[in-house]
């Protein structure tokens, strides 16, 4: 019998790779799983993807205790494993993801809604690790700091759904949270008309069961400070879906305006989708040919 022979490892001496690579920042309540059809869509057009789980979230997020007893005792009150959880920790996590796939000739970062705070401010805390910023419907801090004051806005609250769907006081329990778990079939209707309207019920049990309850406090209430020679810098784009219900286009184009005004070194190109805030679930194939537009 011949001797195999060794396989030779992958350190930086060795080939680099080409083209762009995708890093992908998952929004509320999901996780790098979101990404999945994404991911698959991207390499059958010869692009490669990183999705990233932001801290204490993913398959190992932790539940309140009552989750799955009789009724969720304490469901809406207990205090959320994740109150302590800061931007600056949710940040680091996308800068060491930047840094793992620095390497390839081009990092594009991709944010989804309210990932687009520690996307933003990992793109400001480290702009030479970014060639390029993708929003999809996200939140961009450039015109005002903190994601709660555009939530806050008329363009926002005029149309938006799922006003119901939080559960407790967010500043008790330290996270803005939800219940995947709700054997309401109301409120399980209201989440997926909110978030996926454009993906059938049946197909929405999966993804409504995979994602976790809490969003920390600081994500969409902790300001950043953008500045016009870091995150302004990078060239940017402007994913819009047209028929959001969750953060809604008068929202998108707000925010892309008030970008724009203050940061007019590299004004959004924005690339309009059709759908709901989750295209990922409804259509990866066409939220992958937007991804990579021209390039």
């Amino acid at each position: 019998m011949s001797a195999k022979s060794p396989r030779t490892p992958l350190n930086d001496s060795g080939p680099q790779p080409s083209g762009t690579v995708f890093v992908l920042v998952h929004g509320a309540w999901h996780a790098s799983w979101q990404w999945a059809p994404t991911q698959r869509a991207l390499a059958r057009l010869g692009a490669a993807a990183l999705a990233v789980d932001l801290p204490g979230h993913g398959f190992g997020a932790p539940l309140p205790s009552g989750t799955h007893l009789p009724g969720q005792p304490g469901y809406a009150t207990e205090k959320s494993a994740l109150a302590g959880v800061t931007l600056e920790e949710c940040a680091g996590a996308v800068i060491a993801a930047l840094r793992s796939v620095r390497r390839y000739p081009k990092v594009a970062l991709v944010s989804h809604s309210a990932g687009g705070a520690p996307a933003s401010l990992a793109a400001e805390r480290a702009p030479e690790l970014v060639d390029e910023l993708i929003h999809l419907s996200s939140f961009v801090p450039a015109g005002r700091p903190r994601f709660a004051d555009y939530l806050a806005s008329p363009e926002q609250t005029a149309t938006v759904r799922g006003q119901g769907l939080m559960l407790g006081d967010p500043e008790a329990i330290g996270a803005f949270r939800i219940n995947p778990f709700s054997a309401d079939p109301e409120y399980v209707e209201e989440l997926r008309l909110t978030y996926y309207h454009d993906v059938p019920a049946e197909s929405f049990a999966r993804w409504y069961h995979a994602l976790s309850p809490d969003l920390p406090l600081a994500v969409p209430t902790t300001p950043i400070a953008l500045t016009r020679e870091r995150w302004g810098r990078i060239p940017r784009t402007f994913i819009r879906c047209a028929e959001d219900w969750a953060c809604t286009p008068a929202l998108q184009d707000l925010m892309i305006a008030e970008a724009d005004a203050v940061m007019p070194d590299h004004p959004f190109t924005v690339r309009p989708l059709p759908g709901s805030h989750s295209p990922f679930a409804a259509r990866p194939e066409e939220l992958a040919a937007a991804l990579i537009g021209d390039r």
